[in-house]
């Protein structure tokens, strides 16, 4: 027996939010029967019915998707902007996908993509224990005391921005600009490009490397690859 609102979850048809709003709006039926209780459990054999239509389990799918900038995270746009819809292949999109921890339109990267609901409510909710690593090119020089100071961790809007771990990967006196990797875990990208420009190093570029234990290993910009199982079991572990 499993809760009602985790089953619509799973199926891929909405969040877990967005299952318990309809439960408690009365859109969910079971075996013909008005649902509204949020801890109601069901069996395999059970009929559900959501807005009068019957609840499939779709197959659950997880894509690593290597986002390149010039993509938006979302899966619709008003402004018929690219989305990163347009890099899985239609035979690839035959359940409804969203990503999980999207981002920014200019930053590129791993991005996980999947119509799991309820591991996106997990990996959403411990946003705070999973480690997330980017390298990052800014403008000018970055000196080592910066460094430090980005360490001991820096005010941004009322938040302090203190990273796992920062160091400088490379110094290109040339072009003036500093490489570094970084490893975040509650920090979001804009709120590090916010920090970096406070600090007077404005961010180039940005590349999100790792989510958790996933790496962008073999999978070019652009591209994306399915999730082994054991990799799924990991993340569900976390």
């Amino acid at each position: 027996m499993e809760r009602l609102s985790k089953v619509i979850a799973q199926a891929g048809c909405a969040s877990r939010r967005k299952a318990e709003n309809l439960i408690t709006e009365g859109k969910v039926k079971v075996n013909d029967e008005v649902i509204n209780v949020l801890g109601y459990k069901v069996s395999p054999k059970d009929i559900i019915t959501v807005e009068g239509k019957p609840l499939v389990k779709e197959p659950l799918v997880y894509y690593l998707l290597n986002k390149p900038t010039g993509y938006l995270s979302t899966t619709a746009d008003i402004h018929k902007r690219r989305n990163i819809l347009d890099l899985i292949l239609k035979e690839d999109q035959n359940v409804r996908l969203f990503p999980i921890h999207k981002l920014e339109y200019d930053t590129s990267g791993l991005l996980l993509v999947t119509n799991d609901g309820e591991l996106t409510k997990k990996l959403t909710s411990q946003s705070e224990s999973i480690q997330k690593e980017y390298v990052i090119r800014t403008k000018g020089i970055m000196i080592k005391e910066r460094i430090r100071e980005i360490k001991r961790g820096i005010k941004v809007e009322n938040k302090i921005i203190k990273p796992v771990d920062i160091a400088i990967v490379e110094l290109d006196k040339a072009h003036q600009s500093t490489l570094v990797k970084m490893i975040i875990t509650n920090e979001s990208a804009k709120e590090l490009k916010t920090m970096f420009k406070q600090l007077g190093h404005e961010v180039k570029n940005m590349t999100r490397i790792r989510f958790d234990s996933l790496t962008l290993e073999g999978v070019n910009r652009g591209s994306y690859r399915k999730l082994k199982s054991h990799e799924v079991k990991y993340l569900y572990r976390s």
